[in-house]
């Protein structure tokens, strides 16, 4: 199989399913940033952090190619001939959310109470985790964004809206763990 197709030369490029649309198309947007956030997700677990943190950021990376060939897949291809959903969730499921909860209440009971927004940074996987946590915001608002004009999972927009609170919640935990300062964010007077 060849990297390089010279298909998408004239600025389109194929759905799951052979649909082609421009390359600035809302869904291929929608995708596109999932794959960007898995690539900064694969930023992050390359940092000399802690091998649990590694485990469920691979998990959010499969879970993440999933998102993507959801979004990649436009609703008139998602229905098989005989009327069956070719792809239902792909695998993604309730249980992946949960995941992300259980993963942020444990991380967060160790933490101390949040009294102030904290401004991102104070070490540079911290940072990392911060950006990744950006990323995926986007990727969830344009994931809503082309909601409006197609049906998306709603399962896929849920996981991305916990996940970029997992993140949150992770870079203030690595903030504790790598003994990193958290800054507040106090307004001025």
């Amino acid at each position: 199989m060849k990297v390089y197709t010279k298909t998408g030369d004239k600025g389109t490029t194929a759905l799951f399913g052979g649909t082609r649309v421009p390359k600035d198309h809302i869904r291929i947007e929608s995708y596109g940033t999932v794959d960007e956030l898995n690539s900064y997700i694969g930023l992050l677990r390359d940092q000399q952090i802690d091998v649990r943190y590694k485990d469920i950021l691979i998990e959010i990376q499969d879970r993440l190619f999933t998102i993507g060939a959801i979004l990649a897949t436009p609703p008139e291809k998602e229905v098989m001939k005989n009327g069956e959903r070719r792809l239902q969730n792909l695998g993604l499921s309730e249980k992946d959310v949960e995941l992300l909860e259980t993963e942020i209440d444990h991380m967060d009971s160790q933490l101390p109470q949040m009294t102030h927004f904290v401004l991102p940074g104070g070490h540079t996987t911290v940072s990392y985790c911060h950006i990744a946590r950006c990323v995926c915001r986007r990727a969830e608002r344009l994931a809503v964004h082309l909601s409006h004009i197609d049906p998306v999972s709603e399962l896929a927009i849920t996981y991305l809206n916990r996940l970029s609170d997992y993140l949150f919640v992770l870079a203030r935990k690595l903030t504790a763990d790598l003994r990193a300062d958290e800054v507040k964010w106090i307004p001025r007077k």
